[in-house]
């Protein structure tokens, strides 16, 4: 239970609306149960689980056609700043955030959610991703350059 945010959480960076991350959070659930004969109990079980859930996210993806062309609008379309937003540098933060995210390429923000916001290590991440640890220290190092590349655009 403990997990299940994280995995929510993982499910919206990766579906990108709530709606399809809480039906990814839950064929991942489903699935785990089912597998739960091939959990190894000395591995982390985040992990784990995460792993499931990219696996699913991107069968999924590769399936589904049209559903990959909605992700990929979705993905694109800016967040319009409305003249009814309230002033908070917070909140402006967060949105400025959150578009500049949707900028990076797929595996790059992909990494750089399981390290910073998913709080994983680089050989959780590497083992979810199938890459070695570097793999993911070098995609988080090349994201976080990017951001602030895009960040000086703005």
């Amino acid at each position: 239970m403990a997990t299940l945010p994280h995995l929510r959480a993982f499910a919206r960076f990766l579906a990108r609306t709530p709606s399809a991350a809480d039906d990814l959070v839950q064929d991942t659930l489903t699935r785990a149960l089912a597998a739960r004969s091939q959990y190894a109990h000395d591995t982390s079980l985040k992990a784990w689980l995460f792993t499931i859930q990219r696996n699913i996210f991107y069968e999924q993806y590769r399936r589904h056609t049209k559903e990959r062309e909605i992700l990929e609008s979705l993905g694109a379309a800016a967040l319009p700043h409305s003249e009814h937003d309230a002033p908070h540098e917070a909140h402006d933060t967060i949105r400025e955030l959150d578009e500049l995210l949707w900028q990076l390429p797929d595996i790059l923000r992909e990494s750089l959610i399981l390290i910073g916001a998913q709080e994983l290590t680089y050989d959780e991440a590497g083992s979810i991703c199938n890459v070695p640890s570097g793999t993911i220290k070098a995609r988080v190092s090349r994201a976080r350059s990017l951001l602030c590349e895009l960040q000086r655009k703005v």
